[in-house]
């Protein structure tokens, strides 16, 4: 598979940024390289469980980032899964954002909680994504990586039920600018970090 263009060209000029991480981050970053990598050594699949608390902004986007930086490397076998301590909705300023930065993104529900079909790749089936807890149904319910994208739910969830690797990579929450004159460039300055972030982490793999 390969990107759709808009979203290989983003991809392509965040590489070019990964000295913007600090050592720290990548120190981070590295458990989730290795996590990836040892699945992948195993010929084993690889799927990946974003979680933040309310499942509306960064864990989607951490989610989608993480999707498209397996097919930016070629790295076969990940499958990329969402989820929160409670369920709310895919906030619109973060899809608006995730489009920018090349995502096909389509609305397949309506509701409180929208279902929305997100096109990543130019020759791959759309992924459906909307707000649930991490333990819906939808998710891997064991042999998986759990990635804390949130502190808080970090801290709420100090276990999560059928991790096998459980991985803090927080970021702080976007949701302070909703509603102001700067929320679209937050909302896409978060997005462009988190995708910098996932595409460094699969790029060590």
């Amino acid at each position: 598979m390969s990107l759709l263009p808009v979203l290989s060209k983003t991809a392509q000029q965040l590489t070019q940024t990964f000295d913007q991480i600090p050592a720290e981050r990548k120190e981070l970053l590295q458990q989730l390289s290795d996590y990836i990598r040892n699945k992948k050594a195993a010929s084993q699949p690889i799927p990946l469980v974003f979680i933040c608390t309310h499942n509306s902004r960064r864990s989607h986007m951490a989610q989608l980032w993480a999707q498209a930086a397996a097919v930016y490397f070629g790295i076969e076998r990940v499958i990329s899964y969402s989820g929160g301590t409670e369920a709310t909705a895919f906030y619109p300023a973060a899809v608006k954002a995730m489009k920018a930065a090349g995502f096909e993104i389509e609305k397949a529900e309506e509701g409180q909680n929208p279902k929305y079909k997100v096109k990543y790749a130019s020759d791959g089936n759309p992924v459906q994504v909307w707000s649930k807890k991490f333990d819906d149904a939808a998710n891997p319910a064991s042999g998986f990586g759990a990635i804390m994208t949130c502190s808080d739910a970090d801290g709420n969830c100090p276990f999560v039920p059928g991790a096998e690797k459980r991985i803090a990579i927080t970021y702080e929450d976007p949701k302070a600018s909703d509603g102001t004159a700067e929320q679209d460039e937050v909302y896409f300055e978060k997005t462009l970090q988190i995708g910098r972030e996932m595409l460094y982490a699969f790029s060590k793999v």
